[in-house]
This record gives C-alpha cells, structure tokens and sequence, in this order.
C-alpha cells in the first residue's frame, strides 16, 4: 500500500452552506492538517469558505461550482481543483437534498431529483476521485447516507430520500469490494439528526428535544460530531477499515 504523501488534499461536496455539516467539516479537517477543496452548486460560496479555511488553517484551498447531478461539471470541477492543490487523497460526499414529501404525492420530477442529486451526485464525484487514486495508490472516499435509509425514513425526509440514501451504502460497499486492492478505502457515515438547516429550516430548542427523544442520548448531534468521523475514515490509521457504515446518532438505530 502506497503512503499517504506529505501534502495531501481532502474535496468536500456540497460544503459551503454556512450552517452545513460540509463546512463544519472543512474546517475541522484543515485544522488538521489537510489541504481543502469544495465542489458547490455555488461557485462564488464554495470559493468564499476555501479564501476562509485557507486565511484561518494556513492550508491550501480551493473552491469550484458544479451541480452534482451533472457528471461533466463534477469532472470539470475536479479538473480545477487538482490543478491547484496538493494530491487529492480523499474525497467527501456531502452534497445532498431533502425531500419531506410522502410517498403517494412523489412525482416523478422529484423522484429523479432526490436520486440525481443524492446518489447520483454521490457516483459522478467518486468516479472522478477514485481515477486519481488508483494512479497514486492510496486513498479514501466517504459518503454520507441518513439513518433515514435504515429505518426506512422516520424522520424529516422520506421515501425518495430514503432509497437514495440506501443506495450511498450498496453503492460504497461495492466500490471498496472493488478498489480495495487499489488501497482505496470507501465508507459510509450515516448521521441522526444533526442541527444544520437541511431538516427545514434552523431547528427550535422544542424541535431539538422531541427529535432528540427518539434516541438514547439527551442531545441531536452537531456538525463537529460528523466531522470527527470524517477525519478518521479518512485518516491513513483508517487503511483497514472499509465498506462500514458507521452510524452517528446518537443510538437511534442500533444493529
């Protein structure tokens, strides 16, 4: 297995909304160390919070736009980025969409939105990264699902969501069957509630409360509770550890 190289970027989708966990988590890993690159439907945004993390981590950092759902802006993105950074050693699929609607009012437009942005945006930029990885040998690729997809929604979003987000973990587990012998590791984080403003808007204290009674602990998670299990899947002490799912939420599904 190949080192992880002195200088070593990490690219996070979908990383600029100011209360998302993407930037929460971009800053937390350029804390520690990893140079930055944010793929955002806004492009001025995503370059926005890369001039940020670079003036407050001294790292490098770069942001470019694409819309995930479309495979030639993630590739042409990925184009700009690796261009002016550091070698690309992982990637993070944060990008995503909410979808509240019940089942027998999903149209068919959102249907294909929901699954474009969440799984298919998921694809398009892993398909980029890992060409980039298998040629340097080492690697690590995270996406996020929901506990939404292992009890079957439950929780803001619903079917739509649902099956996009059961697909991150069928589609992660085949990549690393596949690329594990690349040293390519692919795992899966899937979040309880978390206090950003995907769940419809910034949650109340009584909103936090009932959703957090629905786990074990007396709290919802924060985006620093995602960006700790970022940074250890994506650490090169995490080479043995691929095609898991890792649930942090707080103990509301346990399997």
């Amino acid at each position: 297995m190949t080192a992880f190289p002195e200088s070593r970027t990490v690219v996070l989708t979908g990383a600029a909304s100011p209360r998302g966990i993407g930037r929460a988590s971009a800053h937390y890993l350029a804390e520690r160390g990893w140079n930055v690159g944010i793929i955002d439907l806004d492009a001025a945004a995503a370059a926005q919070v890369a001039e940020e993390i670079a003036a407050e981590h001294g790292v490098q950092a770069a942001g470019a736009g694409a819309d995930v759902a479309d495979e030639a802006q993630v590739r042409a993105a990925f184009d700009e980025l690796e261009a002016a950074l550091p070698q690309l050693v992982a990637l993070v699929n944060l990008a995503g969409v909410s979808s509240p609607v019940p089942y027998l009012e999903v149209s068919s437009e959102e249907w294909h939105r929901v699954l474009d942005i969440n799984l298919g945006g998921t694809h398009h930029a892993t398909r980029r990264a890992v060409e980039s990885m298998v040629r340097n040998g080492v690697g690590r690729v995270v996406s996020l699902s929901s506990v939404s997809a292992q009890r079957g929604g439950g929780t803001y979003s619903k079917t739509a969501y649902s099956a996009a987000k059961a697909g991150i973990i069928g589609f992660s587990r085949s990549v690393a069957r596949e690329l594990g012998h690349a040293g390519i590791t692919v795992n899966v984080i899937s979040p309880g509630p978390i206090d950003t403003d995907i769940m419809g808007g910034t949650l109340t204290e009584e909103r936090k409360t009932a959703m957090a009674a629905d786990g074990v602990l007396p709290r919802i998670g924060t985006p620093q509770d995602i960006a700790a299990a970022i940074a250890y899947f994506i650490s090169a002490d995490a080479g043995f550890v691929t095609g898991q799912t890792l649930n942090v939420d707080g103990g509301l599904y346990m399997h």
